[in-house]
C-alpha cells in the first residue's frame, strides 16, 4: 500500500492555503482540522514520508508530534505533502454536534514500529535498507494499535472502523467534543467578559472553539499546562510525548498566554481534571486563575514536578521531580489518582504606619499574596533571594536541579558562619488567633519564622515535628503550623533534623519594624515595614498519588452543583438575542437548584417543571425553551427533540442557566376573582391599546438610590371612578419611587400592568381596604415586581415608606405566614 492510499480531503474552507510550520495548535480562524505539528527533528534512520518519488531529498528534518511522520522541511514548503494529520476537532454547526459520537481510526503507514501485530502477534522487522524503502506497518494514531502492512494482516475496510482512543481513553478529550463556530456564529463576546482588558487575539480566540462534553461518571477529560523551560529541556520532550499520547487540542503551553485560554474553554466539561507540568509556581499559576475565571466546580489539579523544590508535589504524592519516567504510566496515574482538599490562605499587606523605613530598600507587597505551600521570613528567605538574583543574572548556569541544590547549599554555609539574621525577633511581633508568640520567638532565638501549609519544605524536608508531642498536620485541616528555625537547625533539615514548633492557627498577625527578606511558595523578595495578615482563603481541590494525611473526597462531593435558573419573555430575546450580555441583564431569577452536570436537558426540563406545578406564584407558563449561552455573544434556543442531545453542563453559564418562555408577554398565574374587578380592567385596557410594549427590564436596580422628589398628591376623601391610564401620569410616580424604572422599562409592563399600578396607588391613598384585598386575590401584588424580585411590600420597606409598608401588612398580607413567605421568596 502507497501513503495516498490513507490521504485525507483538504479542510473545505482553505483548501488551498499552505499550512504554516506550528508546533501547537491553532486556536485562531485560520485553524484546520488536520493540520500537522512539525517540530525539529534530527531522525536519521527514518525515510521522509513523501516518498521516493516527490522526495526533493534535501534541507533539515521535521517530524508531526501528533501523528510521528518525518519530512524534509523543504518538502513542506514545496507542498509535496498530501498526506493529513488526525482530525482534532469538527467545524459542524451546533445542531448537529450530537448526532454522532464515533470517532474513526487515522492510520498511518510506518518504517519501524516497536510494539506487536494486533491481528497476528508477531514483532515487526525492520526493512530499512539502501535498495528498500518500504512501510512495514500500518498503524493508528489514536489508539496506537498496529498490523502489518500486508492483506492478510490489514485491510482497508479497517478504515471505517469505531476507534477505542486507546488505553488513555477515560481521559482523552475526543475530537467531536471540540467544535469550530461557523464563521457566522463568530461574535466578538468581549463586551460580557470580566476580562476586558485581555488582548484583542486572546478574545477572539475564545469566541471560536467551542468545548461540548459528554459527562459520564467513567470520564475523566484532562487538560495539561505544561512549561516547556522548566526542568531543563524536559518540558520540550514533555510537550511533544503527551502531544503523541492525548488529544493535542488538550494540550497548552503555558508561555503562549499562560492557563485561562485553556481553563476558559473547558470550564463547562464535566468531571474535568488539570495537570500542571513546572515547579511549584506554575500549579500556584494554575489555581489563581482557576480563581479568578470562577469555575465552579473547580477542576481537580496534579503536579507533574519539573521545578528545583516541588515541594508541593511531594506533599501529594508525585515525586520530587520527573526522570524521564514513561508519560504513558503518569497518565495511566493521573486517571486512578483521587480528589483531595488543600487549604489556601491570603496574606493582606499593609504598611506599618509606626516606622519609617525610606532609607531601606523594600517592596510594598509579597510576589505573591496566596500561600499554597508556605510563607517564611528570615534566613532562609535570604538565601532564595540571592538564589533568585543570581539565576536572574546567569540563567545557564542554573539549567539543572543539581546545580541548583549545590548553589543553596553554598549559600545555607555562608550564612551559617555570617549569621546575618540572629537578630530577627527584635524587629517583628506574631500574633496566633489572638495570643501573643513573641516572646517564645525571642527565648528560641529564631533566624526565620516559616508557615507551613503542607509537610514539605525546601525541597523535601520535614520542619514540623509531630514526634515531640505536636499534632499531626494535614493539608485540609483549615490550621497553618508556625515552625522557627535557627542558623544551626536550617541546614540539619537535610539530614532529617526538625524545627521548633511554635503552633497551629487559623488566623496569624505579623508586625514588622524593618525592611526582611521574605518569600511566598518559593517567590522571595524584600518587604518594607508593614503589618501581614493570614487567613483562610479557600480550599483546593488536588490530585492525589498516595494517601499522605488527607483525606479522599467522595464523587458526590465532585458532581453536585447548585444552578441558578433565570427566565426571560421572548420580546427581549428576540429584539436582543444577539447580545448575550444585555439579554441576562433582563433575565428574572427563578429558583436554585440542585443537579448534576451529567444530567440530560430533558431530565431537569421535567424537575423545573414540577417546581412551577408546585410553587404558589408562577410566573412563568410551562411551554419554555432552554437557551445555549456557549462562549459566543449570541443566544440559542433548543429544540425540545435535540434536549436528549444536550447535558446541563453544556449551556450553564457562570453556574446560572437560562430559558425563554414562548408566549409573548410572561404572565402570571392568578385564581379566579370578581368578575366586576376582571371586567373593569379589561374595559380599561381596550381603551390603551395605543400603547405599544417594547424594552427591556433592567437587572438589579440600584434600590438604594433616592428618588426624584415629587410634588405630593393629596388623597381622595373617597373612592373615585379609575381614569384613562397614562404612561406619563400616576403610575409613573409610583414606579418612580418604588422601582426607579424608566420609561422603556415602565412601557414593557404592558397596558394592563400599567391598570394595577393605577389602582393600587388610588387605594393605597385612598386607604381603601376593600379594593387592596380584592387586588391581592387576583394576584395583582405577585405580579407587579422589579427586575430584582421584589414586590410592592419589599420595595417600600427599602425605600422606609413606613405608611406604605403599615397598609399593606394590615390589608393586603394579612397574616404573618404570608409575610414571611414574601420576604423569603424575595432574600
Amino acid at each position: 500500500m502507497n501513503p495516498e492510499n490513507f490521504e485525507d480531503i483538504e479542510d473545505e474552507e482553505n483548501p488551498d492555503s499552505t499550512q504554516e510550520l506550528r508546533s501547537t495548535p491553532d486556536w485562531s480562524n485560520n485553524a484546520r482540522k488536520s493540520d500537522h505539528l512539525w517540530v525539529p527533528s534530527n531522525i536519521s534512520g527514518d525515510f521522509c514520508y513523501i516518498g521516493e518519488s516527490k522526495c526533493l531529498r534535501n534541507g533539515p528534518r521535521v517530524k508531526c508530534s501528533s501523528c510521528n511522520i518525518v519530512v524534509h522541511q523543504n518538502c513542506l514548503t514545496q507542498k509535496q505533502l498530501t498526506f493529513k494529520c488526525r482530525s482534532l476537532f469538527e467545524n459542524k454547526p451546533l445542531s448537529h454536534y450530537r448526532k454522532k459520537h464515533v470517532v474513526h481510526h487515522h492510520w498511518v503507514q510506518r518504517f519501524s514500529e516497536k510494539t506487536r501485530c494486533h491481528h497476528c502477534a508477531k514483532n515487526f522487522q525492520c526493512r530499512i535498507s539502501f535498495s528498500s524503502k518500504n512501510f512495514i506497518c500500518v498503524s493508528c494514531t489514536w489508539c496506537k494499535v498496529a498490523y502489518h502492512n500486508r492483506d492478510s494482516c490489514f485491510s482497508v475496510d479497517k478504515k471505517e472502523e469505531e476507534c477505542s482512543l486507546g488505553v488513555h481513553r477515560s481521559i482523552i478529550v475526543p475530537p467531536h467534543w471540540i467544535l469550530k463556530l461557523p464563521k457566522e456564529k463568530i461574535t466578538n463576546s468581549s463586551t460580557d467578559s470580566d476580562n476586558q482588558k485581555e488582548s484583542e487575539n486572546e478574545s477572539s480566540q475564545k469566541t471560536l472553539f467551542l468545548i461540548r462534553s459528554i459527562p459520564n461518571t467513567d470520564i475523566k477529560p484532562l487538560i495539561v499546562f505544561i512549561n516547556p523551560r522548566s526542568g531543563g529541556n524536559q518540558g520540550v520532550r514533555l510537550l511533544q510525548k503527551f502531544q503523541w499520547l492525548l488529544n493535542p487540542r488538550q494540550i497548552f503551553d503555558l508561555t503562549q498566554g499562560g492557563p485561562r485560554q485553556g481553563l476558559e474553554l473547558y470550564r463547562n466539561v464535566h468531571n474535568l481534571r488539570v495537570l500542571a507540568c513546572g515547579g511549584d509556581g506554575t500549579v500556584g499559576w494554575v489555581l489563581s486563575v482557576i480563581d479568578q475565571i470562577g469555575m465552579s466546580p473547580a477542576p481537580a489539579v496534579g503536579v507533574l514536578p519539573l521545578g528545583t523544590g516541588n515541594d508541593l508535589a511531594r506533599a501529594l504524592g508525585w515525586g520530587g521531580g520527573y526522570t524521564d519516567e514513561p508519560v504513558s504510566e503518569i497518565l495511566s496515574n493521573i486517571s486512578k489518582s483521587q480528589p483531595v482538599l488543600l487549604d489556601r490562605w491570603h496574606v493582606a499587606v499593609e504598611r506599618n504606619p509606626n516606622v519609617d523605613a525610606s532609607g531601606e530598600e523594600g517592596k510594598d507587597n509579597l510576589p505573591l499574596n496566596v500561600i499554597n505551600n508556605y510563607f517564611s521570613l528570615g534566613v532562609d528567605a535570604h538565601i532564595a533571594l540571592e538564589f533568585h538574583e543570581a539565576r536572574e543574572a546567569h540563567p545557564s548556569k542554573f539549567n539543572s536541579r543539581l546545580k541548583n541544590k549545590m548553589f543553596y547549599g553554598q549559600l545555607g554555609g555562608k550564612d551559617l558562619l555570617q549569621r546575618k539574621w540572629k537578630s530577627l525577633t527584635h524587629f517583628l511581633t506574631l500574633e496566633c488567633d489572638g495570643t501573643d508568640f513573641t516572646p517564645k520567638l525571642k527565648e528560641l532565638k529564631c533566624h526565620a519564622i516559616v508557615f507551613l501549609n503542607i509537610p514539605s519544605y525546601g525541597g523535601g524536608t520535614r520542619p514540623w515535628n509531630s514526634s515531640m508531642g505536636s499534632s499531626q498536620p494535614s493539608t485540609e485541616d483549615g490550621l497553618i503550623e508556625v515552625v522557627g528555625l535557627t542558623t544551626y537547625q536550617l541546614p540539619l533539615l537535610q539530614a532529617g533534623g526538625h524545627g521548633t514548633c511554635i503552633t497551629q492557627c487559623k488566623t496569624a498577625k505579623i508586625v514588622t519594624s524593618k525592611t526582611i527578606p521574605m518569600q511566598v511558595d518559593g517567590e522571595p523578595c524584600k518587604v518594607a515595614p508593614s503589618i501581614f495578615t493570614i487567613s483562610l482563603l479557600n480550599k483546593a481541590m488536588m490530585l492525589a498519588h498516595k494517601k499522605i494525611g488527607i483525606q479522599k473526597i467522595t464523587s458526590s462531593a465532585v458532581t453536585n452543583h447548585e444552578i441558578v435558573v433565570y427566565f426571560m419573555s421572548m420580546p427581549n430575546f428576540e429584539k436582543y438575542c444577539s447580545d448575550r450580555s444585555v439579554l441576562i441583564k433582563s433575565a428574572i431569577k427563578l429558583q436554585k437548584f440542585d443537579i448534576e452536570y451529567s444530567s440530560h436537558l430533558g431530565v431537569f426540563r421535567d424537575t423545573i417543571n414540577e417546581f412551577l406545578s408546585n410553587s404558589r406564584e408562577e410566573c412563568l407558563s410551562t411551554d419554555w425553551y432552554f437557551l445555549d449561552c456557549g462562549v459566543t455573544g449570541k443566544l440559542h434556543k433548543i429544540d425540545r427533540e435535540e434536549e436528549d442531545y444536550h447535558y446541563v453542563s453544556d449551556i450553564v453559564y457562570e453556574t446560572n442557566l437560562y430559558i425563554v418562555e414562548c408566549m409573548n408577554e410572561t404572565r402570571p398565574l392568578t385564581p379566579k376573582s370578581e368578575a366586576n374587578i376582571d371586567n373593569q380592567f379589561e374595559e380599561k385596557e381596550e381603551k390603551n391599546t395605543h400603547i405599544v410594549v417594547e424594552g427591556i427590564i433592567p437587572a438589579d436596580p440600584p434600590l438604594n438610590k433616592k428618588p426624584p422628589i415629587k410634588s405630593p398628591r393629596k388623597p381622595n376623601k373617597a373612592p373615585q371612578p379609575q381614569p384613562q391610564v397614562n404612561l406619563d401620569f400616576k403610575p409613573r410616580s409610583l414606579a418612580d419611587r418604588l422601582f426607579d424604572m424608566n420609561d422603556d422599562a415602565l412601557k414593557n409592563y404592558g397596558n394592563r400592568h400599567s391598570v394595577f399600578l393605577e389602582t393600587i396607588m388610588n387605594a393605597y391613598e385612598t386607604r381603601d381596604a376593600k379594593v387592596a384585598q380584592l387586588l391581592k386575590r387576583k394576584g395583582f401584588f405577585s405580579a407587579l415586581r422589579s427586575p430584582a424580585g421584589c414586590n410592592l411590600l419589599h420595595a417600600a420597606s427599602i425605600r422606609g415608606d413606613s405608611d406604605l409598608v403599615n397598609f399593606m401588612i394590615n390589608h393586603v398580607f394579612t397574616n404573618l405566614e404570608e409575610v414571611e413567605y414574601s420576604i423569603e421568596n424575595f432574600y
